[in-house]
Order: C-alpha cells, then structure tokens, then sequence
C-alpha cells in the first residue's frame, strides 16, 4: 500500500508553504489565504533539465541573427529589438485592454514571416478566436489554434506541430495533473510556467505569457511568475482613449521602461510611429494650467501635456486627485509653493491630469506640474511654444535631469521655441539655433519669468 503524502498549505498572495493552515500568512500578513494542496507523487511537480557542461565565455558562439523581427515596430521597440529565442516573455494588463488582440496580431505577422506560430487559448472556443481573427484581418495557413488548459495534452499535441513560436492566453488557466490545486492557484501557476520556460530554453522556441492583473493592477499569481520570466510587459491604457501603452518593466535583453504606442481602432491595434504629435494634437489653445512637458520613456523621448485645474473646494477637505502623475509628489509640491513663494493651495481643490492615458514618473515632470498649478491658480495661461522640465526639491530648488538634449531636440522638432530647465542642465546643455533656452535655479525665480 502506497504511503499517502501529507497535504501542504499555499499562501496565494506570496507562495508561502506551510504543513498546517494558518489563519494568516506569516510571510506577507496576508489573511484567510492558505489554500490546500497535494502533489500526485514525489518525483512529480519539479522540473528540470539538463545541465550544460562548463564552458568558457569566448568559447560561446552566437547566431548571425539572435533576435526576430515582428514586423511592428513598436512591439520589437519594448522587447529590446526583437524576440529572442527560447525568451519567456509574460504580458500582463486589464481585463479588455487588447491583450489577447495585440498577440494574435504579433503571431499573424510572424506567420507571414515562414515562422509556424501556435496559439494556445484556456479562455476562448475556436470559434470566437476565428470571430476575432476575422475582425483583424487574420488570415494565414501557418498560424495554428488550439484550445484547452490542460499542460501535459499541451505538450503532447505540440510535437507534430513543431512550432517556432507560442503564445499561452491566459497562464492563469493552464493547469497540471501533477497538483491537485485549481487553475490559477499559486502552485499550478508556478509549475506552469516552470514547465514552460524550461521547454523555451531547451527548444530555443520563444512563449508568451499573457497574464491576468489584480484590482491593485499587479500580475495575478506568485511573485516568482515575475521572476522566473525573461520579460514582463504591462499593456496600459484607459478604456476611455484610443491610445494603448505597451511599457517594458523587465528585460534581460534590452532596456527597461521601454514603452510602445498603438491606437486601438475597429480593425485591432495600429502602430503610432510619432507619440509626441498624437498626444498634443488635441491641445486647447491659451488655456490655463495646460503646460508641455518632455520626458523620457526608455530610450524614446516623448512629448506630454500636463493639465491642472485648481480652484477653492466646498468640501472641509479639499481634494487631491492625480491621474497620470504620483498622487504624493502632487502633495509635496503643493507644500514647497506654499513655503517657498507664498502660494497658500491648502484650501484648494487641485486635479492635475497626463492627457493621452501616458503615466509619468520621473523627476523631470516637477516642474511641468508646478508650472501648471501656478498657471491654473492664477487663471493665466503659459506660452504655447515654452516646454519645461526639471526636478524641484524640499528647499524650492530646480535640479537636473538626465538627457536633457534628447529632451530638447524633440520639442524642437515639434516646433516649440522655448525651453525652461535647471541651471545645471542649461550650462550643460547644446544650444539649438532657432531654440530660446532659459536656466532657472528656484521655483521662484519660476514664477517670475513666468508670471510676472
């Protein structure tokens, strides 16, 4: 009689085991979120893989070629140049943000590139991925489906079909034998993907994972899940725009916080080659609290409008609402104008906005905030042709901010004619010849080249 193994307890927000149930995870704090689960057999529920022989580094040849081209720029842009093979590359996103479209269109253009893609559904019926096929235009005899989420038939029906590249929608669904926890549990989650990626680095084939997010807009599943892959792309964007934001926040194949920009339209997702020109097509003219700003994502530099609205609030507790920008860099800012130049918005409502959907995060947009909120304050509008960027710290000083000449030749090249940054990054910085540049050292100093 075969000896019964014991059960373990899986905490399902960090992964956490534990031989009894807890009430609460001791790791992460988490309550009520020990789950059960059972492995078939000892041997089973690990993976591995054969282990190279030592070899020295200049020993290593690389292919003429290592990278492979989608054909959409702006996908190849976030992934570094292209996918690398035997890459496990997670996406991750909203639940209707175009995820599952965004995939089928990348697998469609590789299909047409001699490459056999296979897409692997847990979610969908054939016929509903056909529907959606239809509605993009995808049409190729190289481009397979399959639906189910189990892994072990996964891997069984692959091998006649000896593809060069996957997609696995969603990794949430896929499920092993091996465990007796749901689909989507930490445990099968984990194993998945460890199935996954090691028959990526054995097969030189590149998978994508698409994964679920949670309400805090994290990756559903383990931690390790981020880990354990070579890429993690977030598709950002509100359903209320157009505009879809492919950002890179891992990748050990090229640089990080590399965004791509698509606009979503009835036949899927086009490609957006000039950013800086969508976002600020629709800019009102002479308004105040409406100030340009450019900042750099990745390795692009983008144009973005900061808007501002500031205004005496009803309420006791005035409000504080930031889309776009860190609701607690909006706060401290509003502390330095009130210490630095006298600029009381304690008892106002502020509302300050990042129009086209883009999150902004770096320093540089300090002073671009700052600009808008004194502008809105005053109810008197900043030059359409000025663009400012710069960090502003506790003390009301203007610091620098890296790249500030790929910065300014974007604006110039969208036709604006004067610059405001720091001191340090204008003395520092290469003048354009039909570009007006002025350094500023202080918010103050701010305030009257702009308002006095």
């Amino acid at each position: 009689m075969t000896k019964q193994k014991k059960p373990i307890y899986v905490c399902q927000s960090c992964g956490y085991q534990a031989v009894k149930w807890l009430g609460r995870c001791p790791d992460c704090g988490e309550w009520n979120s020990m789950v059960e689960e059972l492995v078939k057999s000892e041997g089973k529920g690990k993976t591995s893989s054969a282990m190279s022989q030592p070899q020295t580094i200049d020993a290593i040849s690389l292919a003429p070629e290592m990278r492979l081209k989608t054909g959409m720029v702006e996908f190849d842009r976030t992934l570094g140049g292209g996918v690398v093979p035997g890459s496990l590359v997670l996406i991750g996103g909203d639940p209707g943000i175009g995820k599952s479209t965004l995939i089928l269109q990348v697998l469609d253009r590789l299909s047409h590139q001699s490459c056999r893609a296979l897409y692997l559904s847990g979610e969908e019926s054939p016929q509903q991925i056909k529907l959606r096929a239809e509605r993009l235009s995808v049409h190729s005899e190289d481009l397979y489906i399959m639906t189910g989420t189990c892994i072990e038939d996964f891997f069984e029906k692959l091998a006649p079909i000896k593809p060069d590249i996957v997609a696995v929608d969603s990794i949430q669904t896929v499920y092993t034998n091996d465990m007796t926890s749901a689909p989507g549990s930490v445990g099968q989650v984990r194993e998945v993907a460890a199935r996954l990626m090691t028959f990526a680095k054995q097969s030189g084939v590149p998978i994508f994972l698409i994964g679920h997010v949670t309400k805090e807009g994290a990756i559903a599943g383990p931690k390790v899940l981020e880990h354990l892959v070579d890429t993690v792309l977030y598709f950002e964007g509100d359903k209320g725009h157009v505009f879809r934001i492919l950002r890179s926040v891992k990748n050990r194949f090229g640089p990080t916080n590399e965004i791509g920009v698509f606009e979503m339209k009835d036949i899927g997702l086009e490609e957006v080659d000039n950013p800086s020109r969508i976002f600020l097509e629709e800019r009102p003219q002479d308004v105040p609290g409406s100030v340009v700003i450019p900042c750099i994502e990745g390795t692009r530099p983008v144009l973005v409008e900061i808007q501002a609205l500031v205004g005496p609030s009803p309420l006791g507790m005035p409000r504080r609402t930031a889309i776009g920008v860190d609701h607690n860099r909006i706060s401290l800012l509003v502390a330095v104008l009130g210490k630095r130049i006298g600029m009381e918005l304690g008892d106002q409502d502020i509302f300050v906005n990042v129009a086209g959907g883009l999150k902004v995060d770096e320093p540089a947009a300090d002073l671009g905030i700052v600009s808008a909120m004194m502008s809105s304050f005053l109810n008197r509008p900043v030059d359409r042709n000025l663009v400012v960027f710069g960090e502003v710290g506790l003390a009301g000083e203007i610091r620098g901010v890296s790249q500030p000449d790929l910065r300014i030749r974007e604006a110039k090249k969208l036709g604006f004619s004067r610059c405001l940054l720091s001191r340090n990054n204008f003395e520092g910085a290469n003048q354009p010849g039909d570009m007006e540049l002025g350094g500023v050292e202080s918010i103050q100093e701010l305030y009257e080249l702009l308002f006095k």
